[in-house]
C-alpha cells in the first residue's frame, strides 16, 4: 500500500497529510474532518483540492495538524493534500495552480513593536 506524505502550512499552522488509495475518508487528528471542523466553509477548504481534481472518493486522507486557529489549520490541510495529489499525478498541477491551491500563503501576523500598543497602533497621545 503506497502512502504519500506531504506537509502544508498557513500562518502558524502546520499540517502533515498521509494519502493512500481508498474510499474517500478524511481524518484530522484522529477524528472525522466534519467532527473536527464544525462549519461548512472549513469542510469546503479541506475537500477543495480533492474536489477540483475529481478524486474525492478515490483516496483516504489522514492529516495531523497543530498550531494556529481552525481556519489556518483547514487551509494548511488543503495545501498538504494538493501537494500530495500532484506528487501522485503531476497532470493535476495545472488545475490546482489555476485555483491557487499550489501556493503557500506567506501572510503572517506582524510582530508587536516596543513603545507601541500593537504592531501598528500607538499608545494614546496626550498633548496636555
Amino acid at each position: 500500500m503506497e502512502v504519500t506524505n506531504t506537509s502544508g502550512r498557513r500562518k502558524t499552522s502546520v499540517a502533515r497529510a498521509y494519502i493512500t488509495k481508498g474510499k474517500g475518508s478524511i481524518e484530522v487528528n484522529g477524528k472525522d474532518y466534519k467532527e473536527y471542523f464544525k462549519t461548512p466553509t472549513l469542510h469546503y477548504y479541506v475537500t477543495q483540492s480533492l474536489t477540483i481534481s475529481k478524486v474525492l472518493d478515490q483516496y483516504d486522507v489522514k492529516a495531523n495538524v497543530k498550531g494556529g486557529g481552525i481556519t489556518g489549520q483547514a487551509q494548511a490541510i488543503r495545501l498538504a493534500i494538493a501537494k500530495a495529489l500532484v506528487e501522485i499525478n503531476p497532470e493535476l498541477k495545472k488545475d490546482l495552480r489555476a485555483e491557487g491551491l499550489m501556493t503557500r500563503d506567506p501572510r503572517m501576523v506582524e510582530r508587536k513593536k516596543f513603545g507601541q500598543k500593537k504592531a501598528r497602533a500607538r499608545f494614546q497621545f496626550s498633548k496636555r
